[in-house]
């Protein structure tokens, strides 16, 4: 795997300083949210830079070999999760193996992209045919349906995303693109105005739970909510807002600090962006957006210059999966979006986001090594 041999000049350097940028802000803001995880999120940096560099050197043609190996352990990891796996928060989608805690959801988002990234290359000439493109829906609708049921309903809206950015990067035909879109658009106001519908007071039985019709007209009607679904949300823009274009400080003591008031719970995770907003300002804030944007442009980029469809692929998924789940972590922290949990890329606490990220990350990397050695 290492008998390739790739130049220095190759190497894309200005994406691992982007990543390490990223990161190093996630690091600062976790510190100040929960100083307590500051050094676990620094050692997750540490090996995840480490994991990555070394996978970018290795050649992904030969590791991708071991797709159904990855979709058949990713699978295992899933069902496993539906019987031994740790409950928080009215969900299970922890696992303990060994010690070793971690969210099987978070590493199927990166080990379905490489799953597809190489089943879709040896049934490219076919991709258009109702057969094939029938079995990746059923091979995406599996993992979907147990992540689905742990219950993750955002972690499955991510999946589905990536799903489609794999597709289209595999080169799906338009027509097919326009018809799902003519099932997706109604599909999403039907469920729209299904969670508008009035209380019925049990937690549901159907396709959405209580909590998700909740969360939804908490978005729409956030005063009668206020003090409920809305209330973390409308304490987000509320520390956003207060931190002007300067920020109110790092580690500041404000008393009038959201953060400082406990005014938003786990603000390590899902509400890190509101964090960066108060004590960083307008500044610190469109730093995040523009690395965000920049890293997912880059593996646009590599995408297009990619050797094969594999690689095409890897570098589209994962330059989706970084914008969408941005774009999707700060929609919610300035209430542009329903609330729903879904960590900022490479920012937010959480060990299994980040490895996997870094992971994956690691995969692009190599992807740019060999396109530029294809070209010449």
């Amino acid at each position: 795997m290492f008998r390739n041999r790739y130049r220095i000049r190759d190497y894309d350097f200005k994406l691992i300083l982007m990543i390490l940028a990223l990161s190093g802000i996630g690091v600062l803001a976790i510190g100040s949210a929960e100083e307590s995880l500051q050094t676990k999120q620094l050692a997750g940096v540490a090996a995840g830079f480490v994991l990555m560099i070394l996978l970018s050197l290795f050649n992904y043609s030969l590791l991708l070999k071991l797709y159904w190996l990855m979709y058949i352990g990713n699978l295992g990891l899933l069902v496993l999760v539906q019987f031994a796996g740790d409950s928080s928060n009215n969900s299970q989608r922890w696992l303990e193996i060994g010690g070793l805690r971690f969210q099987p959801s978070e590493t199927a988002k990166i080990l379905l992209i490489l799953f597809f990234a190489q089943f879709i290359m040896k049934h490219r000439e076919k991709l258009n045919s109702f057969r094939t493109i029938l079995l990746c829906i059923v091979l995406i609708g599996i993992p979907w349906a147990l992540i689905f049921n742990q219950p993750d309903l955002s972690t499955s809206v991510v999946l589905l995303v990536v799903f489609c950015i794999i597709m289209y990067a595999g080169g799906i035909s338009w027509k097919i693109i326009g018809g799902a879109l003519a099932v997706v658009v109604p599909a999403v106001i039907i469920v729209i105005a299904l969670a508008l519908q009035p209380s019925t007071g049990e937690d549901g039985s159907g396709f959405l739970k209580e909590y998700h019709k909740t969360r939804i007209r908490a978005f729409i009607n956030p005063q009668e909510y206020a003090m409920e679904e809305a209330y973390q949300q409308l304490n987000s823009i509320m520390a956003i807002g207060s931190g002007q274009l300067d920020g109110k400080g790092y580690k500041n003591n404000e008393i009038t600090s959201v953060k400082n008031g406990n005014f938003i719970s786990e603000a390590q995770t899902d509400f890190i962006f509101a964090v960066i907003g108060e004590e960083f300002g307008f500044k610190g804030s469109i730093s995040v957006i523009i690395l965000i944007i920049a890293i997912a442009i880059e593996c646009i980029a590599i995408s297009l210059r990619a050797k094969d469809v594999a690689g095409q692929i890897i570098a589209a998924g994962m330059g989706g999966l970084i914008a969408f789940q941005g774009f999707f972590n700060i929609g919610v922290a300035t209430f542009i979006l329903p609330n729903t949990g879904l960590p900022l890329p490479f920012v937010s606490y959480g060990l299994t986001s980040l490895m996997s990220l870094y992971i994956g990350m690691g995969f692009v990397l190599n992807v740019r090594l060999q396109a530029k050695r294809a070209m010449n």
